[in-house]
């Protein structure tokens, strides 16, 4: 049992080679499912998902209460199907958020340009110059958003235990290579890795639901205990002391999963 995460550039046949290695080894594979689910649970709509998991941050900080409420909504949607095992991810930020989990597969796919340029010509019906320009604007937002976030390059090699140029392997033999290595001994669950699943996706639930209340908090999570470390201007100390701090207690204990709760306030300056 295991999770997969491909991550691709656009017509790169990423989403194809995830296919075809879910229906392989019988997984499930997700995509767009995580987008709708997360719409649902927190009622946003889904152009404003798909932007803030997609866009460049300068696009991203247009929207209210800016890029955290976004990407904390899809962490929590993304790491609730993964925390299920056999499943296949393919999209951006599956592999950010599931950092320290042994039996979780990373994988790259890339193509080179001209390649590439092929497919969109002829998956979306335009022109040598339309296809190259919309590849690489998408290449530079994908970049920034990766960058913006976590300062990691979604093209650095290091982020991966696979990185497979799709050329003279196919996306057949893309499929082939993942499944086989999917099933060394490395990257199956254990009951070690799976508590760190579980942990990260019930931290990820709690911070999806208090950020709205203050989008500077981080969340930890071991076995139900939670810890919220709440970044708090000096000016507004007493107020957090007096009331926010109750509220997100009370907010914490009421996801599932939480046993009991610790906050730490960690006063920052209005200049830093």
């Amino acid at each position: 049992m295991s999770v997969i995460t491909v991550s691709r550039g656009s017509s790169s046949r990423g989403k194809e080679v995830a296919e075809k290695a879910a229906q392989k080894l019988g997984y499930d594979c997700i995509s767009r499912d995580i987008l709708l689910d997360a719409c649902q649970q927190f009622n946003i709509p889904e152009i404003k998902l798909k932007r803030a998991i997609h866009d460049a941050p300068s696009i991203l900080d247009s929207f209210t209460n800016g890029k955290e409420r976004y990407i904390a909504y899809i962490q929590a949607a993304l790491l609730k199907y993964l925390r299920e095992d056999n499943i296949v991810y393919h999209g951006l930020a599956g592999h950010f958020f599931v950092k320290g989990v042994s039996h979780v597969l990373k994988v790259r796919i890339i193509a080179d340009m001209e390649d590439r340029i092929k497919l969109d010509m002829e998956r979306e019906k335009i022109s040598y110059k339309e296809a190259l320009n919309t590849l690489k604007k998408d290449d530079e937002q994908r970049r920034k958003w990766s960058l913006n976030l976590y300062g990691i390059d979604t093209a650095d090699s290091s982020l991966y235990d696979l990185v497979i140029h799709i050329k003279k392997i196919t996306a057949d033999d893309a499929a082939d290579i993942i499944c086989h290595t999917v099933q060394m001994a490395h990257f199956q669950t254990n009951p070690q890795s799976q508590k760190v699943m579980n942990d990260l996706t019930l931290a990820a639930e709690v911070k999806a639901a208090l950020i709205e209340m203050t989008p500077n908090i981080e969340v930890l999570a071991d076995d139900g205990a939670v810890c919220l470390k709440a970044r708090v201007n000096q000016s507004h100390l007493t107020d957090f002391a007096t009331r926010l701090s109750g509220d997100l207690e009370e907010a914490a204990k009421a996801v599932q999963g939480v046993k009991n709760v610790k906050i730490e306030v960690l006063p920052i300056s209005i200049y830093n």
